[in-house]
């Protein structure tokens, strides 16, 4: 780290949601290479070697890069679509248009939902991916391939179907894979993008889509698969009352009850949602260290109602944010999910006493990082972290009568981000992506919605 070129960030608030939340209303960062070398109050000290840059960050506040733990990039380019419906009739609308899409749509929709994210303070977003129509090509590889070239650290959640209309589920036959396809393709998905090193930019998880449109055999296997090739899973669960009855009328249990029959709880695991869990439900979950991706706006969005995100913290489970598919959040922005995850669980039991903004603010970061799986190297700024970071604008009419930062961001407009940095390399400058061109990525995902409605408008 002494060779490293270094970065010098001097005069900003910092909130490094350490463990002891430790803030500087005045500091500094010193980033060497793709690590964060040293931070705190004051000046930067005097007599470092190899400086390349020197950045005044005054009126700025700096935090941990945001991390986005539940999302479907595809379904960008399906936005603004069943707005009336609840999740159940919401996924019956759209199945048969998902049902169509194909690499060259995929790959637009997934620049779409990156470059939004990351130029709101996004640094490391996850994809849950589990729609793949016969012969529609390498989705995986497109997804990968488009969260490389945005510079944005990324985990591929490798999902997958296998129950389709025939056999009682909800998506289209000809949208789901075998058991043994869907098994054989997410193992080679691993095998071909999954990094397991301290520093890496694409990860893979292991990911059937949800109890009602997953056989049991495929919850186990996939539980199976992906411990023995030592990656993370992911799945929906508790979303909806309706899923529920679905449980208890299909299995004769409840959502928790029966991932943890088919070896779906534990710390390797990490489910979207969980809005209906009971005191039971929120005890297992903490036993198991199973983390939970909360997704505020499209919990209101599909009125699937107001997960117990007080409850699960005060038991200890893991909880990050998410973002969600855009066909159910259609601005696409996880630092909205802040504000929103506040508001709205202060609209449960708990009221005010509910949430703070600093909690708030450590779900978007470190508790994303937790149910990642990679707390050790991001989610907080600290040294030997790696250097994802963001520095937000706070002297502007939107937030400049704020005293407290940290409230600015969580409570006030969206603030503009001036600085976003990953893995120690700066991809957004001035709230413009430095990686990718924000009008070309408009216009592509513009033409891709637009053929895929009239593919599916043709049946």
């Amino acid at each position: 780290m002494a060779a490293a070129q270094r970065t010098v960030i001097e005069n900003c608030a910092i909130a490094t949601v350490d463990a002891n939340d430790t803030e500087y209303a005045s500091g500094h960062l010193v980033l060497a290479g793709n690590r964060v070398e040293s931070l705190g109050a004051g000046p930067a000290p005097g007599g470092l070697d190899d400086v390349v840059r020197r950045i005044d960050a005054t009126g700025h506040l700096a935090t941990p890069g945001l991390v986005n733990t539940h999302h479907h990039f595809y379904q960008w380019i399906t936005r603004g679509l069943a707005t009336d419906h609840n999740l159940f009739d919401w996924l019956v609308a759209l199945y048969p248009t998902w049902a169509r899409i194909d690499e060259p749509m995929v790959r637009a929709a997934a620049r779409g939902s990156l470059a939004m994210m990351a130029r709101g303070g996004v640094t490391t977003a996850m994809d849950h991916h589990y729609v793949f129509p016969h012969g529609s090509g390498d989705l995986s590889g497109a997804i990968v391939r488009a969260a490389r070239d945005m510079g944005v650290r990324f985990t591929l959640a490798r999902g997958s179907m296998d129950r389709g209309e025939k056999d009682g589920g909800l998506p289209p036959d000809f949208a789901v894979e075998t058991l043994e396809d869907a098994l054989a393709a997410t193992e080679e998905t691993v095998r071909r993008h999954h990094d397991a090193s301290f520093d890496a930019m694409t990860q893979v998880a292991v990911a059937p889509c949800s109890p009602f449109s997953v056989s049991t055999e495929l919850l186990r296997e996939g539980a199976a698969l992906a411990r023995r090739l030592g990656v993370r899973l992911h799945t929906h669960g508790s979303e909806t009352v309706e899923e529920e009855k679905f449980c208890h009328e299909l299995f004769g249990m409840g959502p928790t009850d029966y991932f943890e029959s088919t070896g779906w709880l534990g710390e390797d695991v990490w489910m979207a949602h969980c809005v209906h869990m009971n005191d039971a439900d929120i005890a297992a979950f903490a036993r198991t260290g199973t983390g939970v991706a909360h997704c505020p706006s499209s919990n209101a969005r599909l009125a699937a109602g107001i997960a117990r995100v007080p409850d699960l913290l005060a038991a200890g489970v893991p909880v990050g944010l998410g973002v969600d598919g855009t066909a159910s959040n259609e601005s696409g922005e996880l630092h909205t999910e802040l504000r929103n995850a506040l508001l709205i669980n202060r609209l449960g039991g708990h009221r005010e006493a509910a949430l703070t903004i600093r909690q708030a603010l450590r779900l978007g970061t470190y508790g994303g990082a937790r149910v990642l799986g990679r707390a050790g190297e991001i989610g907080s700024l600290e040294p030997g972290k790696l250097a994802d970071l963001v520095l937000w604008r706070m002297d502007t009419l939107a937030h400049a009568s704020i005293a407290d930062p940290v409230a600015a961001l969580v409570l006030g407009a969206p603030a503009p981000v001036t600085a976003s940095f990953v893995d120690g390399r700066q991809i957004v400058r001035d709230g413009r992506l430095l990686t990718a061109d924000e009008d070309e990525i408009a216009r592509s995902t513009r033409a891709e919605a637009r053929r895929l409605a009239r593919i599916a408008a043709q049946g």
